[in-house]
């Protein structure tokens, strides 16, 4: 088989090295990278370039695409029958191209998803990580769908379901995995194949992906139900449960509080996980942030998603 690893990149001069770092260390080197940069306005492309002699690279300039029509261009542009698909930003574990491809072997394997896990060294970054992203005990093989930082395709399979929407801003490899699924069925998944991926180091940078994450929802008409809930929940339920607990009875006090536990659960769970490092008063300050987290990803959601509806009324779709 011949394996073409597809990225697409834009301003990442301060993550660029780790990710090319950790293809030269891969068990299975591709046989071609194909990046296509969005234009950046940094130094990432002088940074690749530093690598051109130590891996089978071609680095494609294409000003002003989204991140769907860059995964495009450079799935486009690679030779492989294998296209593996990852993000700037990411680590990769030695053996994630071995392992995310060997089961393309069999041929009627046409769509693998891999993993990835919280690569975090700070506090803040530890929070995230607990909060935003699944453990591997979370996921439902049958009804994952991929991120595209750690999945690989038959480039057939890419091109007859018509690629990354480049009509979509956001929640692109959402669309993408449905319309894999629909064609193919569920991903192959292998929990081994991990990426390392770093959480936003800021509460402004995670806002403002959460809010780019709803409007993308919106645009593509994803989720409808789980959006509802949340705008039901912040607009009706806890207002209501505030009024009830100062006029009916206190003890509703005490039923919210639990109600906000579980709704902490997980993420306190997962962070047992994560903090070895840290020292006691960090934990502390983790155990803050969780919470403190929910809320403004949920805020930041509740005012993207209109906006991508807006788009999708007034801009469309493909």
């Amino acid at each position: 088989m011949r394996i073409s690893l597809a990225i697409t990149v834009f301003n990442e001069e301060a993550n660029i090295r780790r990710l090319f770092a950790s293809i030269l260390e891969q068990t299975r080197v591709p046989d071609e990278v194909t990046v296509c940069d969005g234009g950046s306005t940094d130094n990432t492309v002088a940074i690749m370039s530093e690598y051109s002699d130590q891996l089978p690279l071609r680095v494609l300039v294409r000003p002003g695409v989204n991140i769907s029509t860059g995964r495009n261009v450079a799935i486009r542009e690679s030779s492989g029958d294998i296209i593996a698909v990852t993000d700037a930003g990411v680590r990769l574990e030695a053996d994630w191209i071995e392992l995310l491809t060997t089961c393309f072997k069999q041929q009627d394997v046409n769509h693998a998803a891999g993993f990835f896990c919280a690569d975090v060294s700070t506090a803040f970054e530890t929070a995230m990580g607990a909060t935003v992203l699944p453990a591997l005990e979370d996921i439902r093989p049958q009804t994952f769908l991929p991120s595209s930082r750690s999945v690989a395709f038959r480039k057939e399979a890419w091109d007859k379901v018509g690629g990354y929407p480049e009509w979509l801003d956001y929640s692109e490899d959402v669309v993408f995995d449905m319309k894999m699924i629909d064609c193919f069925g569920q991903f192959t998944f292998i929990p081994k194949a991990i990426v390392q991926f770093q959480p936003r180091s800021t509460m402004q940078q995670f806002a403002r992906q959460y809010y780019n994450y709803a409007s993308g929802d919106g645009h593509a008409g994803l989720f409808l139900h789980i959006h509802f809930i949340r705008y039901f929940t912040y607009l009706i339920a806890v207002p209501l449960g505030i009024y009830a607990a100062l006029t009916v009875h206190p003890s509703i006090w005490l039923a919210g509080l639990m109600a906000g536990i579980a709704y902490v659960r997980r993420p306190i769970t997962r962070v047992r996980i994560l903090w070895n490092e840290l020292a006691t008063l960090d934990r502390a300050k983790v155990m803050l942030l969780i919470p403190t987290i929910r809320i403004i990803g949920d805020l930041a959601k509740m005012v993207g998603y209109p906006i991508g509806i807006w788009k999708r009324f007034t801009i469309g779709k493909g």
